[in-house]
């Protein structure tokens, strides 16, 4: 996957994000960075499936949530708020995509003025707060898939910086539950196939 470079969703991550919906037919949250992002997912994977596509704000979230569970061939798009507290155990939430890794916005103003400090006093901010911030973060968001000891399912971050980024990249691998990682997009859409009881053959 290319870099992401803007707070909306590059073409590429919405094609991923097509073909990992498509191969597990559903059962998709995704977790975005900006809701620029999220309406872009809605919006493209309504014109490219026939699923049930639910944005959060078109109602309230117990609603989206209790859709979300209720119907299997159904994915839900949303940004920070479901990051954190939302819980969906069982076959209901069985893919996690994330379009980015979370650091920080410059407008939040805590963290900034942490950076800053850091900053000032000859360290890095972003080292020092943006990456610990983001790393937490990652792990809950990566957390909404396994509620129970009997979930399973796929976690897909579309940002290649996890993988990529010296230093930080690493720290944050060592942040997340002890999923079995891998950089192989096959796999993945192997292991989504599998938990759809399907086989790439079907989607041609």
């Amino acid at each position: 996957m290319p870099r992401p470079t803007q707070s909306g969703l590059s073409d590429a991550a919405a094609e991923e994000l097509v073909a990992l919906v498509s191969a597990l037919g559903g059962r998709t949250l995704g977790l975005f960075s900006s809701r620029r992002a999220a309406e872009r997912a809605a919006e493209v994977l309504r014109q490219r499936t026939d699923l049930t596509i639910l944005l959060q704000g078109d109602q309230s979230l117990p609603l989206l949530i209790r859709a979300f569970r209720d119907n299997p061939a159904t994915c839900l798009m949303g940004v920070m708020s479901l990051w954190q507290g939302v819980d969906i155990p069982g076959d209901s939430c069985q893919l996690v995509v994330i379009d980015r890794l979370p650091f920080p916005r410059p407008d939040e103003p805590l963290a900034a003025a942490r950076s800053a400090a850091v900053d000032a006093a000859g360290g890095s901010g972003f080292a020092s707060v943006s990456v610990p911030i983001a790393a937490v973060r990652l792990a809950q968001g990566v957390g909404r898939l396994i509620r129970s000891t009997a979930d399973r399912g796929v976690v897909a971050v579309l940002d290649p910086r996890l993988e990529t980024a010296r230093g930080y990249g690493a720290f944050m691998r060592a942040s997340l539950p002890p999923f079995w990682y891998t950089t192989k997009r096959e796999v993945a859409l192997g292991a989504l196939h599998r938990l759809a009881g399907t086989s790439p053959a079907a989607d041609s």
